[in-house]
């Protein structure tokens, strides 16, 4: 073929399709992404992650290849303009013996994405340029075209008398003029395996097969098992975890002696050293430690009066909230615990955004228009103030009296620290993950106080009554058993359990630092 002939076929055929979907941000200081499609019927869409985003562009570009019709055998690359390998000028001597268009094989659809997870593009182009871009896939490819009749010639039969686009790769029958059809390869038979059977281990080692006596070959064969089903707990069991220990020490000591393997002795010893420490770790946690010894968790609370400090907060706030409601609740724990030592402080709009409340702005106007809060601008100023610039806030109730005495005792190093603990629950990562209402923030703070010294609820976890808890979290019942699933979901909360008259539980390890202990 002539590069004029295939100049004049290409003018001949009709472009490939191509469209474009595309993730993009929506501003600085933003966490949202914007996904676009070049398509004239595709409405942009805007979404709060760019984890959401990918997932919703992939969708919306697969949605996009199920609706599109075939390749078509009668187009021409859609990738001539976008620098594709096969179709950039050569230079030099490869230039002079090769013809400038060396497309070749049928039509296919394939998709291009970017490595950086930006863009994703599907297009219409030969099989040739589709193996020469980087990281394309081929998600469909054309039939090949039957002729055509007398009565409907192609556009180019006129010119060649070919039924089918030709192209440079492929060579024209001299009976049909047509196209040779591309050989098909045949599948590839796959050799048969033979499929060893499977080797019993434990840890990295392989227990053999002719270990003797059968016992001790059983005992191995058992860890193994017993320590990968282990590693797929949800959560640890230091306890089951030492025993295991215990078991591989004297198994292993055991297997030395039969195989007189040095290293297994060894490894039998550190796995009674592991043992040992595992079980002083698991008597930490559980709070039976040893006579003096220091307990095993680092609390953010550390002294008991302090602990004793939360829970006069939490009684106050219960009896002197002036709007009913949990969300209420919760923003006048938070503000108290702010301004509890002179009536005054300092606020952010962070603070209060981060709470899970549902209209921020109307509550804040209402605690306002009571007379609660006093605030020296608008509520939007509150709102919109960052850390650099701190809204000034006032609670009347909270400011001490002539002689200096207010409702709370502790001093003015005590309450950073008190506000700073209730923070910090508040905005629990799994809480703020799972976008908790402010009920279950609440619900999160009051069971943090009401623990023994291993997490479990109620004094010796005996669970803590429903009356004192609706004291503290103003919600029905049917509502507290849907906020007791999201604490149990977010891993705040394990071995729940809702009676007529208690709730029974406790705390995950991950927020027993965050407790406040019951005292005896």
């Amino acid at each position: 073929m002539t590069q004029a002939a295939a100049g004049s076929e290409l003018d001949e055929r009709v472009p490939g399709r191509r469209w474009i979907v595309r993730l993009d941000p929506v501003g600085r200081g933003s966490t949202e992404v914007r996904v676009s499609c070049d398509r004239p019927a595709c409405a942009e869409r805007r979404l709060p992650s760019a984890a959401e985003g990918r997932t919703a562009a992939v969708a919306h570009l697969k949605a996009h290849l199920r609706a599109a019709p075939a390749p078509r055998a009668d187009t021409y690359c859609a990738c001539r303009a976008d620098g594709c390998r096969a179709h950039l000028p050569d230079t030099g001597r490869r230039a002079r013996t090769e013809q400038p268009w060396r497309c070749g094989g049928p039509v296919v659809l394939t998709v291009i994405t970017d490595r950086a997870g930006r863009w994703w593009q599907a297009l219409e182009c030969c099989s040739r340029c589709a193996a020469a871009t980087p990281g394309a896939r081929t998600a469909a490819a054309s039939q090949p075209s039957a002729p055509r009749t007398a009565d409907r010639p192609t556009p180019a039969a006129a010119s060649t008398g070919a039924g089918t686009p030709q192209f440079s790769d492929q060579q024209v029958t001299t009976r049909t003029g047509c196209p040779a059809p591309l050989p098909v390869p045949a599948p590839r038979p796959e050799p048969a395996r033979r499929r060893r059977p499977a080797e019993a281990r434990i840890g990295r080692r392989v227990i053999p097969r002719d270990l003797r006596p059968l016992s001790l070959r059983d005992e191995l064969t058992e860890l193994g098992d017993l320590f990968r089903a282990y590693q797929n707990r949800p959560e640890p069991d230091l306890a089951l975890l030492a025993d295991l220990q215990e078991r591989k020490a004297r198994a292993f000591l055991t297997w030395s002696d039969v195989s007189c393997d040095v290293t297994l002795r060894l490894e039998a010893q550190r796995a009674e050293q592991a043992a040992a420490v595992i079980r002083r770790q698991h008597q930490h946690r559980t709070g039976c430690v040893p006579d003096g010894d220091e307990p095993g968790v680092a609390r953010l609370l550390t002294v008991p009066t302090q602990w004793e400090y939360t829970r006069s907060v939490l009684a106050y706030v219960a009896g002197h909230t002036p709007l009913p409601g949990a969300e209420a609740r919760l923003l006048v724990l938070m503000l108290t615990l702010r301004t509890a030592h002179t009536g005054t402080g300092n606020l952010v709009g962070q603070d209060v955004n981060a709470l899970g409340l549902t209209d921020p702005e109307d509550l804040v106007e209402q605690l306002t228009g009571c007379g609660w809060l006093s605030l020296p601008g608008t509520v939007g100023d509150l709102l919109a103030s960052r850390p650099e610039n701190p809204t000034p806030v006032t609670v009347p109730s909270l400011v001490p009296d002539e002689d200096g005495t207010g409702p709370f005792t502790f001093g003015r190093k005590t309450r950073p620290k008190l506000s700073g603990w209730a923070q910090r629950v508040v905005s629990d990562k799994k809480l703020r993950k799972a976008k908790a209402p402010a009920g279950a923030r609440l619900l999160a703070v009051t069971l943090a106080t009401c623990t023994d010294g291993v997490g479990r609820l109620g004094p010796d976890g005996r669970g803590v009554t429903l009356n004192a808890l609706a004291a503290r979290v103003p919600v029905g019942a049917g509502e507290l058993r849907d906020l007791i699933d999201r604490l149990t979901a977010a891993d705040w909360l394990t071995d729940a359990a809702l009676t007529d008259t208690h709730l029974t539980g406790r705390l995950t390890e991950r927020v027993l630092p965050l407790t406040c202990p019951l005292l005896d």
